[in-house]
């Protein structure tokens, strides 16, 4: 059975009759993999923005807009230093049932599955963002379809789950955030790639397709596409008044009259802020 991607390319589809599953079993009417609707990614722009924003300071101000969960708890660079701002294109697992996908070989069924057909949407600047329910034996993805996805223009990966090959995967300089590493390949154990352009779970938080990805060293936040840009104004003054503040500390200043600013303090950022202005 064929499907066709976006771009009008064939990919395969797997109907789940054609999985070996155990004598006796009925086999639900679907076929996988599932897909979402149709979704819109950040544009360069808003990513180029986004980009100047440290993932601490995207949380704070997200926090402060009212967004209260958007640290992706769990998923760890793969390598100190890793840096990464991108759109999420995301995966789910789900886990394995014997009568839906589960059985033999499943190493070679994967190629039908959402593993293989969201890596065949991925568009430059995109973040795959996997849910894997922190799995400490499902190798999410490996060298070659790590190769693959920075082929195709992937930006990085945040993996609420593992991932297998590490070392080869760091030889790619693939900014890669996951919860460990594993021999196991994809649905060894007990999830299966699933759907892929759908709302997912990653360490406690929602993504959405389309949602912007921040990731450094202390971790990955996810940001809501459309509040982007207030992220970024309010982020903007926040480094601003902090280079003040580093800078009147170093004066000798008291630290509860410059972290955070006081209104009176407020008051002498704001002038120093325009004769900065001024000067340039």
């Amino acid at each position: 059975m064929t499907d066709a991607l976006t771009d009008g390319s064939p990919v395969d589809t797997l109907p789940v009759d054609t999985l070996t599953t155990g004598d006796g079993l009925v086999r639900p009417e679907i076929s996988l993999p599932v897909r979402g609707g149709a979704y819109e990614r950040a544009n360069a722009e808003a990513l180029e923005r986004l980009g100047q924003v440290s993932a601490a300071t995207a949380c704070a101000k997200l926090h402060g807009l009212g967004i209260r969960h958007s640290f992706v708890e769990g998923p760890r660079p793969l390598r100190p230093g890793y840096r990464v701002v991108g759109s999420a294109l995301t995966l789910q697992f789900m886990p394995q049932r014997e009568d839906l996908a589960a059985g033999d070989e499943q190493e070679y069924v994967e190629r039908h599955t959402a593993l293989w057909h969201v890596l065949e949407a991925v568009q430059p600047g995109d973040v795959l963002v996997v849910q894997a329910y922190g799995s400490r034996f499902s190798g999410c993805v490996g060298d070659i379809l790590a190769r693959y996805f920075q082929r195709k223009g992937g930006a990085g990966m945040v993996v609420d789950g593992r991932i297998r090959d590490s070392g080869k995967i760091a030889d790619l300089g693939l900014p890669v955030w996951s919860t460990g590493v594993t021999p196991h390949y994809a649905s060894q154990s007990e999830l299966f790639p699933w759907a892929y352009d759908v709302p997912v779970a990653v360490g406690g938080v929602l993504c959405m397709p389309g949602d912007l990805v921040v990731a450094d060293d202390d971790g990955p936040v996810i940001v809501p596409r459309a509040m982007a840009d207030q992220v970024v104004a309010s982020a903007q003054d926040h480094e601003e008044w902090e280079v003040f503040s580093r800078r009147r500390l170093d004066e000798g200043a008291r630290l509860s009259d410059y972290y955070p600013l006081t209104p009176d303090t407020r008051g002498e950022f704001e002038a120093w802020r325009s004769a900065q202005g001024s000067a340039r």
